[in-house]
């Protein structure tokens, strides 16, 4: 049936999400998850928005989502742009701030949809090398660009850049639009929202997937200079009206709002990570430093595709990625307690 397709459909290379079995009983730590639920504020705020108003389209604006984000990070609502998952948002920065020509610039590791929005897109790209300590090298983007995008802390290293070095990043490059992609940034980073009145060519894009524990409600952010929001507004409405339903804005405005049990659970995921590195290191694994819900390890003595396999076989899942530099990694889920020690069990057995 591909004589039906557009010409460029058939040279896309899509991508690949993490897996998602169907199996029960699984320890499932490939994808990110958080182990513990939404605010139940959150949950609450969603079953009062099922009812008979969803006969109604939602606002198309999103304003009290945007309101609740502005209000959380102590910015406006005109810096605050909402769609359908981070990913959506992405897609829409691509689309309408980094078509100029000139190659987009990322790390050589790092979010594997980057060169896949480029693909569908049309834009010119040139990856640069991440140091030997697989940190992203500040000087290296002093370059001819159309654009510069990077996740801090990067995915699938985990490692993070600090507020000083994405500063220096923004001024040595004031004609580019910089966009630090913030999925992981609450557990353990501080958000580059903090510059974007300073800078009118940054933006963030954040998601509630991660450490907001919605990953199922597809809800993602973007904040920046209200000339950057305009045209992702512009692309949102040339392509989707309405993307974020009713009970997706109520859920998560009421997330945001729910200071408490958000700074609750970033904490437990944080100290379950540190307590995990320690008995990874333990186990001969060398664990790169991490500010996500994730960590990336390698050992010395073991083939991470067989370790995954392994795993596999005592129901734990892990990321493994067959990618050059970082084929010897495997990327795991900072699960609850008993999963962490689950995987620590089989890793013993796997090891042995």
């Amino acid at each position: 049936m591909s004589k039906f397709w557009s010409p460029f459909v058939k040279d896309l290379v899509p991508y690949v999400p993490g897996e998602q079995p169907k199996l029960s009983r699984l320890v499932k730590l490939n994808t990110n998850e958080n182990p513990y639920g939404p605010s139940p504020r959150a949950i609450e705020a969603m079953q009062a928005a099922i009812g008979d108003e969803l006969r109604l389209y939602p606002d198309p604006n999103g304003e009290r989502l945007k309101q609740a984000v502005a209000d959380y990070y102590g910015v406006s609502a005109a810096q605050v742009f909402v769609g359908n998952g981070s990913d959506e948002v992405l897609a829409h920065a691509f689309h309408g701030l980094f078509q100029h020509g000139r190659p987009l610039l990322f790390p050589d590791v790092t979010y594997s949809f980057y060169p896949v929005y480029c693909g569908l897109y049309g834009i010119d790209y040139q990856t640069v090398a991440l140091d030997e300590q697989f940190q992203i090298e500040v000087d290296d983007y002093r370059r001819p660009n159309g654009g510069i995008i990077f996740p801090n802390p990067n995915a699938p290293t985990g490692r993070l850049l600090p507020l000083e070095a994405i500063e220096r990043l923004l001024a040595a490059n004031p004609d580019s639009v910089v966009l630090v992609d913030e999925a992981y940034v609450d557990f353990g980073g501080q958000s580059a929202i903090a510059l974007v009145d300073r800078y009118p060519n940054l933006l963030v894009t954040q998601t509630l997937s991660k450490s907001r524990s919605l990953a199922g409600l597809r809800v993602g952010l973007a904040v920046g200079h209200p000339e950057l929001i305009e045209a992702l507004e512009r692309i949102k409405n040339s392509f989707n009206s309405y993307p974020l339903d009713r009970i997706a804005l109520a859920g998560a405005a009421a997330a945001f709002e729910d200071r408490a049990y958000f700074e609750q659970t970033c904490r437990r995921v944080i100290d379950s990570r540190e307590a995990l590195v320690a008995s990874l290191a333990a186990l001969g694994f060398e664990v790169l430093p991490s500010a996500a819900n994730f960590v990336f390890a390698r050992h010395a003595a073991h083939d991470a595709a067989q370790l995954a396999a392994r795993l596999r076989e005592q129901g734990v899942i892990v990321r493994h990625f067959r990618q050059p530099r970082i084929e010897q990694f495997l990327r795991i889920t900072i699960g609850a307690p008993e999963q962490n020690q689950a995987l620590l069990d089989a890793l013993g057995a796997a090891l042995a």
